[in-house]
């Protein structure tokens, strides 16, 4: 039995950032990502890589004032696209957790996609920029993203002291933590993963 594709277009303007958004759930890790900011290009790719998700992104942001606009814009279109591709999220596992190294760099991403925007970060960088992409913005992503796909997001450092290292293998984690949690659930075909009958109330 094939599952149907899961897909989602988001377009978000404001007067900060214009932004495309297309995204495959079921996907083969396909990116074509464009924000404007080489290193988050990365991250996305690396993210969407790992978690095997199709992806189109595209922003054009105030990049002239810095870069926090157009990062924290991106993490919430992307999240709300994944928020509409889940629809109700019946059928789902739900929650997915994983485990990345990268070299020195180790970093556990736990999830839930529970209806409840909320996110823990803990990453411990060194320096102040990574390219053109404030270290300091990687946490703030990562919280924009819970927000906009609406899940319970818990990210720790366990180990890492290169900057870049610590930063993809958090997207990678990111990825593949959900990739599990959106996988379908035979056992519970149709039915909403949760003791309350629903994910959104």
């Amino acid at each position: 039995m094939t599952t149907p594709t899961r897909r989602a277009t988001i377009d978000r303007e404001t007067a900060e950032t214009r932004i495309h958004v297309e995204l495959n759930v079921d996907g083969t890790g396909i990116a074509d990502v464009h924000t404007g900011i080489g290193f988050y290009d990365h991250m996305l790719g690396a993210f969407a890589r790992h978690g095997r998700f199709d992806l189109v992104l595209t922003c054009a942001g105030d990049l002239e004032v810095d870069a926090h606009h157009t990062m924290e814009d991106c993490a919430l279109a992307l999240g709300t696209a994944f928020d509409r591709a889940l629809e109700d999220r019946a059928g789902l596992v739900r929650m997915g957790d994983a485990t990345v190294p990268l070299d020195e760099a180790l970093v556990q991403v736990a999830l839930d996609l529970s209806g409840r925007p909320f996110a823990a970060i803990a990453l411990d960088f060194v320096g102040e920029m990574m390219g053109e992409a404030p270290t300091q913005m990687v946490a703030h992503v990562l919280q924009s993203f819970s927000v906009g796909a609406r899940l319970t997001l818990h990210v720790r450092q366990l180990a890492g002291a290169n900057d870049h290292h610590i930063a993809e293998a958090a997207m990678k984690a990111l990825g593949r933590a959900l990739d599990a949690a959106t996988r379908p659930d035979e056992r519970i075909a149709g039915q909403v993963p949760s003791t309350k009958g629903t994910l959104s109330a």
